[in-house]
């Protein structure tokens, strides 16, 4: 296991230095004007192809096809290099997942053990998550269950051509490149992890990777990345006061210990979880339609108390909302480049 993935390097994570104010926390606010973003010519190579659209990890699992394709072996070096960047390793641990919705002290949790894993350093972004409209990922059916099937014509954006909710055109706002991509569903969200050759983290490595509750002697469990207090310079939620999503690289003192970015704040994330819960009597509460677990509040949580490492609530699995977005996460078994050097 690489250890520097316990101890990473802060340049190559896109993180600027810390700072004691807000400064390098407040948005860029869009214009009133759409600003498009405009359309990439992809090489006609397929390796150089699988590059331009970041699916690095897609590239890894068929190494040994492309080892000998011309310039593979460059570029297989550059992918490692580049998951090295957009990662981090989680330790394993253990956390406590609230069992019914009460956040009263003493309400039943279940212990449950966190193996080690790979989490992306910074939410997905929109202008990775255009690599993968202008693929077409929503016309691919390998990437969709295929209960889903007759609601893709359905996933469009406000113009009617497929993409994230708050899209026009199949495109995003230049001005938010480096926003979240927010107004995607579960299914959005998984599509494009399985389309990068990654996943959505489970609820409980969420949890892990935010309270940072280790296999130590020091049995050190956070509330949220940073400490046991909250903090909003630390992280964007309402009282910050930006009143929209910040660029991913945003606010570091908030950082884990790993420097996993805004795991509390800007966007909810959605999680491979499906959102079971009960009442304070133990029975299931259960909903009309199937739903998931997001995690970490967003720009717009008011109540703190739903900004934490702990504290989960669940969404509609086809919801498109505005402030819930997602990263991707990788087993550390599949990731056999990390001792590869």
């Amino acid at each position: 296991m690489a250890l520097k993935f316990f101890s990473r390097n802060k340049a190559a994570t896109m993180t600027p230095p810390a700072k004691r104010d807000r400064r390098d926390a407040v948005p860029r606010t869009p214009t009133s004007t759409f600003m498009p973003a405009p359309r990439q010519s992809l090489d006609a190579d397929p390796l150089r192809r699988l590059v331009q659209q970041g699916r690095y990890n897609t590239i890894l699992r068929e190494e040994p096809k492309w080892a000998t394709h011309p310039g593979g072996a460059t570029i297989i070096q550059e992918a490692k290099r580049d998951l090295e960047r957009r990662m981090a390793l989680v330790p394993a641990g253990s956390v406590a997942v609230a069992q019914t919705l009460s956040l009263q002290p003493g309400a039943p949790e279940e212990d449950v053990s966190v193996e080690p894993f790979l989490l992306d350093v910074h939410a997905v972004t929109n202008a990775r998550f255009q690599a993968f409209v202008d693929a077409g990922g929503y016309d691919d059916l390998d990437y969709w269950p295929e209960e889903i099937w007759p609601h893709l014509i359905e996933l469009k954006d406000l113009t009617g051509e497929p993409g994230p909710r708050f899209w026009r055109h199949g495109r995003y706002d230049t001005q938010l490149s480096d926003h979240p991509v927010v107004g995607v569903s579960w299914y959005e969200a998984q599509a494009f992890a399985l389309w990068i050759g990654q996943r959505l983290p489970t609820e409980t490595e969420w949890q892990m990777a935010a309270c940072w509750h280790i296999n130590s002697s020091a049995d050190l469990m956070r509330r949220f990345p940073w400490g046991d207090a909250m903090d909003n310079t630390r992280c964007n939620i309402w009282s910050s006061r930006n009143g929209g999503t910040v660029a991913v690289n945003g606010y570091p003192r908030g950082a884990a210990p790993n420097q996993v970015l805004q795991l509390i704040g800007n966007c909810w994330e959605w999680t491979n979880s499906e959102y079971l819960v009960s009442d304070t009597e133990g029975r299931p509460i259960v909903g009309e339609m199937p739903m998931r677990v997001i995690r970490g509040g967003a720009f717009d949580t008011y109540f703190e108390t739903q900004a934490t490492s702990q504290f989960r609530t669940g969404q509609i699995a086809l919801a498109r909302t505005h402030n819930t977005g997602f990263r991707c996460a990788m087993d550390l078994a599949q990731a056999t480049w990390i001792n590869s050097e």
